[in-house]
């Protein structure tokens, strides 16, 4: 297995091709890619009909998907508000890869069983398939990428490991899949053979305050906290804070929902990240973003640079010192337009600390509009987050 990443600023596009297929076949050899992902800022809007073209001219891989993004990420570089052409090559012996592209319509109901979703995409539950999703939430008709996280979920094995992100162009994205350019809907491919896919998942987050449970909610809106008013519970942590996190609450609050039940520690890594989206003193609620039910574990949790920072490099520490019979050979990074320079005033944050604690094997990805990622058994949409996965053969 073989992996490479480049990264362009050239403002054109066939220059940029060029410039990319040069430095992808020097690191590839002789070495011809079965897969290519592209990822380009909208600077290109006007060769998006001609991008299947160059990389079919280019490169001449089994497989193709990518799509448009605010921001580019490649060989160790970020590039944001400005043009930027990435690519990521791989030379998956002993790989199948089955492409596939979705609209919403395509989709299982939810009470069908999983032999439906393994119908719809053509992908069989054994050898264990990877699934790597670029989505266009946005286009007409809107393709809400949750039920088939869900889906997949369902009709595959949790080591099926599911990664992406969602296409972040404000208006106009495109996806695109072998030579075929897409304006809505899901394109993706599912990796089977001698293939493992690790997943990382930092959300950025720190926590404020003890663990809680759920007491009263109703759908959105949480009411009661450890059996009192979650309205009171929070004012309470709130006058118990520093200034700095005082000011934090106020400005970067988000509630965390154990993603486990079964563990007794739960810490970083241990939470799914929602934000709160409103807080009611005369109605009493606080509104969550994601679906609440008594008897959930909660914390509290702010979001800031250092926060943000400390969790990256932790879970990638964690991951590091989780060892693994063969060793990584390539990654894709799907981070938040929320993070980078924005968030963190320096270029390059998360490639960085990704190159400083996995080492210097080929990464590329996007700055998504949300981001794809396990956190426990399950799959999430986040946002704000980093989703790493990390490519390796099985044997």
């Amino acid at each position: 297995m073989q992996w490479a990443s480049a990264i362009s600023s050239e403002p054109n596009a066939n220059a940029a091709a060029t410039e990319l297929k040069r430095d992808i076949s020097r690191q590839l050899g002789r070495n011809s890619a079965d897969l290519v992902l592209a990822f380009l800022t909208p600077h290109y809007e006007e060769a998006y009909d001609r991008i299947p073209a160059l990389i079919a001219d280019h490169l001449s891989p089994k497989a193709f998907i990518g799509c448009t993004a605010a921001g580019v990420i490649g060989n160790g570089r970020e590039i944001e508000q400005r043009p930027g052409f990435a690519l990521v090559a791989a030379v998956l012996p002993e790989v199948e890869i089955h492409p596939f592209h979705l609209e919403a319509g395509d989709l299982p109901d939810q009470d069908v069983g999983p032999e439906r979703w393994v119908q719809s995409l053509g992908v069989q539950p054994e050898p264990t398939p990877h699934f790597i999703m670029l989505v266009d939430a946005g286009g007409a008709p809107g393709f809400d990428p949750r039920p088939l996280v869900r889906g997949l979920d369902y009709a595959y094995s949790p080591r099926a490991a599911k990664i992406g992100g969602l296409a972040s162009v404000l208006q106009g994205n495109c996806l695109f899949l072998g030579e075929e350019v897409h304006h809505s809907g899901c394109v993706g491919v599912a990796l089977q053979g001698n293939i493992v896919v690790d997943t990382v998942v930092a959300q950025g987050c720190r926590p404020v305050g003890g663990l809680l449970t759920v007491t009263g909610c109703s759908g959105y809106y949480l009411t009661g906290l450890d059996d009192r008013p979650a309205v009171e519970v929070l004012v309470e942590l709130y006058h118990s804070l520093p200034a700095d996190d005082q000011q934090l609450l106020q400005s970067a609050l988000h509630l965390g929902i154990a993603a486990t039940e079964f563990k007794q520690e739960l810490g970083l890594g241990d939470f799914l990240i929602r934000d709160v989206m409103q807080l009611d003193h005369e109605k009493g609620f606080i509104a969550v973003g994601d679906l609440l039910r008594p008897g959930q574990t909660v914390q509290f949790h702010v979001r800031d640079a250092a926060a943000a920072t400390q969790d990256l490099e932790l879970m990638l520490r964690r991951y590091c010192q989780s060892p693994t019979p063969t060793l990584p050979a390539g990654g894709l990074l799907f981070t938040c337009t929320g993070r980078g320079q924005h968030l963190f005033q320096e270029p390059d944050h998360d490639s960085v600390r990704f190159a400083d604690a996995v080492g210097d094997i080929p990464l590329g990805g996007f700055f998504c509009g949300g981001e794809i990622g396990q956190v426990g058994d399950s799959t999430y949409i986040h946002g704000y987050t980093s989703s790493f996965g990390i490519f390796r053969p099985a044997h």
